[in-house]
Formats: C-alpha cells, structure tokens, sequence
C-alpha cells in the first residue's frame, strides 16, 4: 500500500473493468484513514456477530483532513482495492471525509458491492432536540464539505445548529489518549466559545471522537445528549447486506482482522485496545 498513488482517471477506467464478484461468507471491510473507525467496527460486530470482518486503517497517511480531495480520493480508491483483494464483500468507509470524496463513484463502479458511508448523526439529533442548541463536533474538513452543509439544511432547520471545530482531537485517540488532564483541557477551550451556554445535545462528527465520549461526558454532564452515526452505519450495513443476499449463515462467531498501512507492532496493539474497550 505504500506504491506511488495512481491518477484518478486511471483508476476509474480500472474500476469500470473490475468484474467483482461478492461472496456471502467474505468480509466486511471497515476501512478509515486511521483507528477511528474501529467505533463503527464495534457496532458493526454489535449487531452482525456472525460475520467476518476486516478492519483497515490507513495510519501512514493520516490525517486525511488537511490533503486535497483529489488525494484522499486516491487514497480511499487504494484501500478499497486493498480490501477487495482481502476477499471484502462489502465495505465501510468510516471516515467522513473519505465518505466525501469517493463514496459515490464507489458505488457506481462497483455495484454489486454493498458501500456504506458514515455521516454526522445531526438527524437525530436536531429531531429529538426540536429548538435546542445541536453543537457538531467535527474535523474543519467535514465542517467546510458540501456535504456536511447539505446535510445541516436538510435536518438542521428545527435546531439551533452550531458546528464546532476540533483541529487534532483526532490524533489523542491516535495517541491512544482518552483521558486525563492534557484531553480535559482541550476539551474545555474548544467549548468555551459557547460562554458557559450548555448544549442540548453534541453530535460526535468524526468517528475517532466516540471513544473520547466518557471524559466528554464528564466535562458537559449526564444531561446532554450525545450522538454518533456508528449504530446507524451498522443497521444500514445489515439492511444492504440482507438485500444482495449477501448474509453470512453460519451459527458461530465470525473473526476480525486488523491491518494498518502503517504495519507496526504499536499500531496493532492500539487497534486492538480500542476495539476491546467496554460500551
């Protein structure tokens, strides 16, 4: 995974050639462009626990949030490609901005792959919180797509909605850091723009924040909402799966795998730590 990236249009033209045959006793590829995505992992599992999967973290060039869409096309294109030669018969993209900028001419290249993206949880949130201030927590990239904004009008309306930007708080969980007093801080300065105002609710918007939810829950108090699109990501992976007949049938525990483009003895340790942590 460490070739030069090929150009886009060169990888297109390779996708419409690609006659990808999904097998109903494959992998779920869960692919993010570092460990977060190991959330939606577990809720995957949480919900299907007789399939297999095979979780990819694109550590090596991480983040994806500060490169061009042109390069985390590439680099989403690759991963996928990656997965599928693993046996992959369906794939997550648990990375919002991979989600952005790759998801739908994924699919329109591979349509007999059931796709998923993941997206902010701002739906339920603005729903269950009619006209109380809906805080999104998320990278600056996923703030500024187009997508992001499609989705705040389409849902937002009902709320106050007030996206909150949170440059490296991703790299805590990449640290393996959940707690302590270095997050707590970071967590009160990104908050105190609000002057004290509680929040009705706080959308996770990045799928590596889910795994800080403790410590920020201690920081707002037990009367905030919190939300994350994982749960949902794995019910519409059930959905989609149970429409291809793609199901897998067997009556025992399925395996998961862990890979990383980084390859270390640390990074596996890490993904595994997280993917062990309780609810």
């Amino acid at each position: 995974m460490n070739e030069t990236l090929r150009g886009e249009e060169k990888i297109r033209k390779e996708a419409g050639r690609h006659d990808y045959h999904p097998d109903r006793e494959g992998y779920i590829g869960v692919f993010d462009s570092g460990l977060g995505g190991i959330s939606v992992l577990r809720e995957m599992v949480k919900a299907m626990p007789q399939e297999n999967f095979l979780y990819y973290g694109d550590s090596l060039h991480a983040p994806y949030g500060t490169k061009t869409l042109e390069e985390v096309r590439k680099l989403t294109y690759q991963s996928f490609y990656h997965m599928l030669d693993a046996g992959a018969k369906a794939v997550a993209i648990a990375c919002n901005t991979a989600t952005s900028a790759a998801v739908r001419s994924l699919r329109e290249d591979f349509p007999s792959v059931p796709i998923i993206g993941i997206e902010p949880a701002l739906k339920p949130a603005a729903e269950e919180n009619p006209g109380g201030l809906v805080v999104v927590m998320a990278t600056p990239m996923t703030l500024k797509e187009e997508k992001f904004h499609l989705l705040k009008d389409r849902f937002g309306a009902g709320a106050e909605v007030l996206p909150l930007p949170c440059p490296g708080l991703m790299e805590f969980v990449e640290r393996g850091v959940l707690s302590g007093e270095e997050l707590e801080s970071y967590l009160k300065e990104k908050f105190e723009p609000l002057g004290g105002r509680k929040p009705d609710a706080v959308v996770l918007g990045c799928t590596h924040y889910p795994f800080i939810r403790k410590t920020l829950e201690g920081l707002l108090g037990p009367d905030v909402k919190i939300y994350d699109g994982g749960a949902g990501c794995a019910r519409e992976m059930k959905r989609r799966l149970c429409e291809a007949g793609l199901e897998n049938e067997q009556q025992k525990a399925g395996s998961v795998a862990f890979q990383n483009s980084r390859d270390t003895e640390e990074e596996d340790r890490l993904a595994r730590y997280l993917f062990s942590l309780p609810f």
